[in-house]
């Protein structure tokens, strides 16, 4: 009983303990293989394989190594655009069936003589001086248009019934012949036709058909002898009012003819045998041979698993394995050489989307039967190269284009070569061309790429000029989209990824920006002082690799929290005025602190990226704001002072850029208060600047090297060499490096945050 109780206890406790989680590395790289896997399976699914091993890769041009006999035998299939032409070929050889009308004749008499009964009885029954307007009335009600010749021929009874005589004459001996309408004829293509009269059916030439045409001309053989031109016409708009076709086109007999046309037409052009010689050896690969090695493949994937002792499952697996792979070589470079894209999810996220994307836009285009340069490997190529770097970009180009070469309808060289060639000149492209504006660049890059491509091949296969043209307008088609699409949504990847492209930073660039404009208006010494920087931290930058465009952008927004109270800085302050003269040197420390926390805070508002914000938390580390230190030791030097209140709130510069900024703003402020600045002297300085920052360890946490900080040194004193080359002495200047992070104090000079 006691045991049993125990077991239970401890199963209560046990189900009330948290389920422990997943170590934080499994979840880490598990979400990444997950994505890989998934990746790799979507592919699949759109390029399901055959249940049969591929036969061997041969494509127009090449020559076979070998005989290839057919193992089933199989029927070679027009093709749809074959099919359809020879259907409408011989639906349009078909005899169009026209109907005899019997009743024609005496429908059109009726109507005919209808139409005299009212004349005889407008033009009989009013008063002479009024029928010749009652005549004109009446024609026009038939849409008659005609003049008083016409009307006087009317009101004149033996003239009238001549009339009646002459068109009754006209359709009797006429139409009974067969008449139809001009339009029936038209659509009789043919040279032949099928007339159906009184139970029988005969073929007629085509040019055997009487039309109304001829009909009215002939009709002028029954006018009577001395008729006017009047009459004449007269009789003709009455036979054209009244005509009642006595042949009429049987539509749908005739399309029903046609169709039975269309569906004679046979599906195959031809019959290959078992054992029979699909392509011979040493035989050179066309059209024709193409198409028997397609009809094959497709009898073999028909007839299901194969005596090679392959299954369809079997061959999935091996194309999971291989898509698998083929991605993984991609993941392997982003764990091995690219850290920070493989840590972010988001990276991977928009990387897999674009790889979706290309996937799926050929598999459409293999089956919707376009052309492979259509493939957009460039709009891939074109976002990663902007984002993150060219050899990044080219790799993954190379990455799809081994993907989708690997798949059943892309297998062979031309489509791995085209896709190289496209993705590589949109991943090389974007270090030629960096602007927006300039998508033209990237497209004129691609398309030569195309077209380089498109005349290798058809060189090496035999292809007609005409194909080789054909294949570089696809691939120009291909280049604009992707160029178009690539930089249409770069802003929105951007975003989504959170990182900031040259585009970004060169629109940043802009002077006219609003925050910058402020401090123009705002806080003049101070923009000059940052334009003054940016110019030596930009040529450091450039002197390191490091990244120059960047660097020059973070500066000019470094000290834009200036702006807040501009007049609390030295190099805004009008000669002899200091506010900190009356201030306490704790507010002071607060005031200047102040001045990168409310950076952020304009930077923030105005949507600033991350990688821009860093240079105005950073360009000061942690440094401490020595002189109100100082000032506050000495006024009262019991108190109990917190240092964190006298320095800057950080971090530490964290990169190659934000350290060359730290440097350039301390030694550019120094060397405004530079007695005599010789060369000699300013590289002293620069020195001197440098290893104190070294030895405060504000450098500590950035990727610098002494290599590094010799090239820089050097570019300093160049720049600053050429920016001062006299300046009055600070009368009460006490140190060789002015205080780069201190405003002025009293009794003190101000420097610079």
């Amino acid at each position: 009983m006691g045991e049993h109780f125990r077991m239970r206890e401890a199963l209560r406790v046990l189900s009330q303990e948290p389920a422990r989680a997943w170590p934080a590395g499994v979840v880490h790289h598990g979400a990444r293989v997950a994505l890989l896997l998934s990746l790799a399976l979507i592919v699949l699914l759109l390029f399901p394989v055959a249940p049969v091993p591929d036969l061997p890769v041969l494509e127009r041009g090449m020559v076979a190594p070998e005989d290839i006999i057919a193992q089933v035998g199989f029927s070679i299939r027009k093709s749809d655009e074959d099919l359809a032409r020879e259907r409408a070929e011989a639906a349009a050889s078909v005899a169009p069936i026209f109907e005899y009308d019997r009743t024609a004749v005496d429908t059109m008499l009726g109507r005919v003589r209808a139409f005299f009964e009212r004349v005889d009885s407008v033009a009989e029954g009013v008063p002479d001086s009024t029928a010749r307007a009652a005549l004109g009335r009446l024609l026009q009600t038939y849409g008659f248009s005609v003049g008083d010749g016409a009307i006087e021929l009317l009101e004149s009874p033996s003239q009238r019934r001549a009339l009646a005589r002459s068109i009754e004459a006209a359709i009797r001996a006429e139409l009974p012949a067969g008449i139809a309408t001009g339009g029936d004829r038209e659509e009789n293509t043919s040279t032949q036709l099928r007339l159906r009269r009184e139970g029988k059916e005969i073929f007629l030439s085509r040019d055997s058909l009487r039309t109304a045409t001829g009909f009215f001309d002939r009709a002028a053989h029954h006018l009577p002898r001395g008729a006017t031109a009047e009459f004449a016409e007269l009789q003709r708009l009455i036979l054209i009012r009244f005509f009642e076709p006595s042949v009429r086109l049987d539509r749908e007999a005739t399309e029903a003819a046609r169709e039975r046309a269309r569906q004679a037409v046979p599906v195959v052009k031809g019959e290959v045998l078992k054992g029979e010689k699909i392509v011979g050896a040493h035989e050179q690969i066309r059209d024709a041979e193409l198409e028997r090695l397609r009809a094959y493949r497709e009898a073999l994937s028909r007839l299901g698993e194969v005596d090679t002792g392959f299954s369809s499952n079997t061959r999935a697996i091996g194309a999971y394995l291989y898509n698998a792979s083929v991605l993984a070589i991609f993941g392997l470079l982003l764990f091995l050489y690219r850290p920070s894209v493989y840590r972010d999810f988001r990276h991977l996220f928009l990387i897999a989307i674009l790889i979706l994307a290309v996937v799926a836009t050929a598999a459409v285009i293999t089956k919707s039967g376009w052309p492979m340069e259509l493939i957009p490997i460039a709009l891939p190529a074109l976002v990663v190269a902007a984002l993150w770097d060219g050899r990044m970009a080219l790799t993954l180009a190379l990455v799809l284009a081994v993907l989708l070469s690997g798949q059943s309808p892309f297998l062979g060289i031309s489509v791995l070569f085209t896709l190289v060639a496209g993705g590589a000149a949109a991943a090389l492209g974007v270090r030629v061309v960096r602007r927006r504006a300039q998508t033209w660049g990237f497209v004129a890059i691609i398309s030569a790429a195309y077209a380089v491509a498109a005349i290798a091949l058809g060189l090496l296969r035999s292809w007609e000029p005409s194909e080789i043209l054909t294949s570089i307008v696809w691939g120009t088609l291909n280049a604009t989209g992707s160029a178009l699409i690539a930089m249409g949504f770069l802003p929105l990847f951007e975003s989504f990824t959170r990182i900031t492209t040259d585009q970004t930073l060169l629109e940043l660039s802009d002077l006219n920006h609003p925050l910058l404009q402020r401090l123009q208006r705002e806080a003049v010494g101070t923009f000059s002082h940052s334009l003054n920087v940016a110019n030596l931290a930009e040529a450091a930058a450039r002197a390191i690799d490091a990244n120059a465009l960047l660097t020059r952008v973070g500066v000019y927004y470094h000290d834009i929290g200036k702006v807040a109270k501009p007049q609390y800085f030295i190099e805004n302050q009008p000669q002899g005025r200091n506010p900190h003269d009356k201030l306490k040197p704790a507010t002071s420390a607060a005031i200047v602190r102040n001045h990168v926390l409310e950076g952020l805070r304009m930077a923030e508002d105005a949507k600033l990226p991350d990688c821009v914000k860093a240079f105005i938390a950073e360009h000061h580390g942690t440094q401490s704001i020595s002189f109100f230190y100082d000032r506050a030791r000495e006024l009262d030097p019991s108190a109990e002072l917190d240092p964190r209140d006298f320095a800057y709130p950080g971090p530490r510069p964290q990169s190659k850029e934000t350290a060359i900024v730290m440097l350039a703003d301390s030694v550019e402020s120094a060397a405004r208060v530079l007695s005599d600045p010789t060369p000699d002297r300013i590289r002293a300085l620069v020195d001197r600047i440098i290893e104190s920052k070294i030895a405060q360890g504000q450098l500590d946490e950035a990727p610098l090297t002494f290599a590094d900080l010799t090239r820089i040194k050097e570019q300093f004193v160049t720049g600053l060499s050429g920016i001062y080359h006299q300046r009055i002495d600070y009368p009460t200047a006490t140190r060789d490096e002015a205080e780069p992070t201190a405003a002025a104090a009293p009794g003190a000079p101000a420097g610079r945050g």
